[in-house]
């Protein structure tokens, strides 16, 4: 298990775990990071993440990528 900031770009993976404070944990639910689904990093640019989860795209910072593990 890694967190997914240190995935390469284009991987497909699939979700461990979602570490972080109950609201965190709730919050990128709602945005489709949720245990056992697929995501992949299409890019990393300033800080961000963008990701394809759920036929979307997303960006989010690091430190949100930090607690997703795959």
């Amino acid at each position: 298990m890694m967190p997914l900031t240190f995935a390469d770009a284009g991987e497909e993976l699939v979700i461990k775990k979602i570490g972080g404070k109950p609201e965190v944990k709730k919050h990128l639910e709602n945005l489709g990071f949720v245990v056992g689904s697929g995501v992949s990093v299409i890019n990393t640019m300033g800080g961000n993440v963008i990701v394809k989860v759920k036929e979307a795209r997303i960006a989010i910072s690091q430190e949100m990528a930090q607690k997703i593990m795959v």
